[in-house]
C-alpha cells in the first residue's frame, strides 16, 4: 500500500511539476515544491524550469538559491545545505548507470552539497560526491569525486584550482516575485 501511495504521488508531481516549476511567480513554485520535497528551508529560492527527480528524496537548507534549468535528481537520496547557490543550468545526478555491467545496471548513490557551498553555472556534480562546506565548482566543471571544504575546483573531472578566503558570513535573502 505504502508503495502504490508513493507511486501516485511521484505520478501527480511528473504531471504537474513542469507547469507549476514553470510558472513566473515564485512564491507559488516555493510552495507547490513544498508539497513534495523532504524539506524546504526557509527564504529558500526557486528559480524558473527546475526539473526535480524523486522529490521525496530530496531536503534543501534555509536561505539557498536554486537557479533556472537546474536539475536536481534526487533518486540516490540529495541534501542540499543553508546558503548554497547553484546557478543556472547545474545538474546534480544521484544516479547514473554502471559502464562495467553487462546489464547497463543503474547505480544510485547520494550527493551532500554542505553549507556556503557555490555550484557555477554549467557544471555537473556525479552521484556520490560530498562537496564540503564553502567549496566552490567552477563553470563547467564536473565533479567525480569529494570536494574538501573551503576549496575551489573546476574542469573536466574537477581539480583542485586554489583555497577559497571567505569568512562566509553571507546569509541570502533573494526575492523574485515574479520572472521571466
Amino acid at each position: 500500500m505504502k508503495h502504490l501511495l508513493h507511486t501516485i504521488i511521484n505520478v501527480i508531481f511528473n504531471l504537474t511539476s513542469p507547469f507549476f516549476l514553470w510558472l513566473p511567480f515564485a512564491d507559488l513554485r516555493r510552495w507547490y515544491l513544498r508539497l513534495f520535497v523532504k524539506s524546504l528551508g526557509k527564504r529558500t529560492y526557486i528559480g524558473r524550469n527546475v526539473d526535480v527527480k524523486e522529490p521525496s528524496k530530496i531536503s534543501i537548507g534555509h536561505h539557498s538559491v536554486i537557479n533556472k534549468n537546474v536539475l536536481l535528481n534526487g533518486r540516490g537520496g540529495l541534501v542540499i545545505g543553508n546558503n548554497v547557490d547553484i546557478a543556472q543550468d547545474v545538474f546534480i545526478l544521484t544516479e547514473q548507470h554502471d559502464q562495467n555491467d553487462d546489464m547497463h545496471a543503474l547505480v544510485k548513490k547520494s550527493v551532500c552539497i554542505e553549507d556556503y557551498v557555490w555550484i557555477a553555472t554549467r557544471a555537473t556534480v556525479l552521484p556520490g560526491v560530498v562537496l564540503g562546506k564553502g567549496a566552490v565548482v567552477a563553470c563547467g566543471a564536473v565533479v567525480t569525486k569529494d570536494v574538501d571544504s573551503m576549496t575551489v575546483v573546476g574542469g573536466v573531472p574537477a581539480r583542485y584550482i586554489s583555497e577559497r578566503k571567505s569568512g562566509l558570513k553571507y546569509s541570502f535573502n533573494y526575492r523574485e516575485k515574479f520572472s521571466f
